[in-house]
């Protein structure tokens, strides 16, 4: 269990403030890997400053274009989101969510992503992940500013860290695919039910969206995977001899 294998990510953040605080709330947890997704501002020195003893985090963040370029190695991703959503996903509390990511770190990198300030994660953001955490703050006042979020967050993940230490590994030695593997599969996916004519390009529908969450819920593991890329591929064969 490595809490340095566990990745805090910021997307299109718009306050350097809040990244400051953000990576002064991870410090504090012993969280060090902190990932900005198209961040819409400069870490400055604002950012410095409420950063304070925690300008290493800051100083080491990782800066990339998309959400989907700061968890391709990691074979776990959890996204920050309220309950009401158009298409649900598999749900996690505060407590289960670190559980999962201090489990998860023990084989490789996982992801707890956080969206925008004033909208979250857009759904399509959402579908890369595994899981969805939401916080049940107060329902009459539930607001959480983004650093409140991460701490409580990364609270549970340090409490889960340490709760870990004190009992024996599991013997659970499931390795998973990365989410740049998964996302492949899905490609892989949808273009074999393109050509197999059971999605119509014209009118595709929910279909794929409705597999994506049925495949995250299932959690395939790596050789399982691999078993569905075959028949996948032993399909796309059998369409191109027809």
């Amino acid at each position: 269990m490595a809490l340095e294998d566990i990745r805090i990510v910021l997307v299109n953040t718009s306050h350097s403030g809040n990244i400051g605080s953000v990576a002064r709330a991870m410090k504090t947890m012993g969280l060090s890997k902190l990932y900005l997704v198209n961040p819409a501002c400069e870490v400055d020195s604002h950012a410095s400053a409420l950063a304070a003893g925690a300008t290493d985090v800051l100083g080491n963040a990782t800066i990339v274009s998309e959400l989907s370029d700061a968890i391709a190695e990691c074979a776990l991703t959890i996204g920050t989101s309220a309950r009401s959503r158009t298409l649900s996903w598999p749900m996690v509390d505060p407590r289960q969510c670190a559980k999962k990511l201090v489990e998860g770190s023990a084989t490789g990198p996982v992801a707890l992503v956080f969206g925008r300030e004033n909208s979250g994660l857009t759904n399509e953001e959402l579908q890369l992940c595994n899981y969805h955490v939401c916080i049940p703050a107060n329902p009459e006042y539930s607001s959480l500013n983004l650093a409140m979020a991460v701490q409580t967050l990364t609270y549970e993940t340090r409490m889960a860290f340490l709760d870990g230490q004190e009992k024996q590994p599991d013997e659970d030695d499931a390795v998973y695919p990365s989410a740049k593997q998964v996302a492949l599969f899905y490609e892989h996916l949808e273009s074999t039910l393109n050509d197999t004519g059971f999605i119509i390009k014209q009118h595709p529908g929910m279909v794929m969206t409705k597999l994506k969450r049925l495949f995250n819920r299932a959690r395939p593991e790596d050789q399982e995977l691999n078993i569905l890329r075959g028949i996948l591929t032993s399909i796309n064969k059998s369409t191109r001899n027809k």
